[in-house]
């Protein structure tokens, strides 16, 4: 469901997204770092979740029809931000008590999990990207539907990108190690990861445009 002769393009195009830095890297970086491989494996599964979801809702047209409505794309923008804001908050007022031990790994995990999928799915930014993307690779050269297309164009491009941020959870895992390790770090670890989460909240809100609502 792919016409092959644009497939080259598509996978460099792919490829070019994926080594920019943006929020997804980052959220998967930062929790590698601070809780271990199996949090960052985790929250890219997350991330992965929610865009096999954005896929299938830019496939049924439904994405572009809420990327046509400013108001729907603001509602979007501010609960993205709202629900960053409130993980960030809860970061950095945890104690250091409530830092999690080298043993909590299965709760923290889940939690990175439903963190990706959520603010990946609440963020306009990824929504509009799946809309304005996709298409741009339909052809007009093969049986298959566009809605098809998108579909397998999606799907191609969420297995990449599971693959690439496992590979940089891999080396980033090795080298947060010896942080892990650390009493000390540990104690501040929650604070990194607020500082994280207001930080993606602030990437999301800056997108907010009300100039044509007024």
């Amino acid at each position: 469901m792919i016409d092959l002769s644009i497939l080259p393009l598509y996978l460099t195009a792919v490829i070019a997204l994926l080594l920019l830095p943006g929020p997804d890297m980052l959220l998967i970086a930062s929790s590698s770092i601070n809780y271990g491989k199996r949090v960052g494996i985790f929250a890219s599964l997350g991330n992965a979740t929610s865009g096999i979801i954005l896929t299938l809702l830019a496939a049924l047209g439904v994405s572009a029809l809420i990327a046509m409505s400013p108001t729907a794309l603001l509602v979007l923008n501010i609960l993205g931000g709202a629900y960053l804001m409130k993980l960030g908050w809860g970061c950095i007022r945890a104690q250091a008590e409530q830092a999690p031990s080298m043993n909590s790994g299965s709760t923290m995990a889940k939690s990175f999990y439903q963190r990706a999928l959520l603010s990946n799915l609440l963020n306009p930014k990824a929504l509009v990207f799946f809309v304005m993307f996709l298409p741009q690779f339909v052809s007009t050269a093969i049986d298959a539907s566009s809605g098809e297309q998108m579909l397998a164009l999606g799907l191609l491009l969420n297995v990449l990108g599971l693959l690439f941020n496992l590979l940089l959870v891999a080396l980033v895992g090795l080298l947060g190690k010896p942080l892990l390790e650390s009493p000390r770090f540990r104690m501040y670890q929650h604070k990194v990861m607020g500082v994280v989460f207001f930080g993606l909240a602030v990437w999301v809100l800056s997108s907010i445009d009300i100039s044509h609502l007024l």
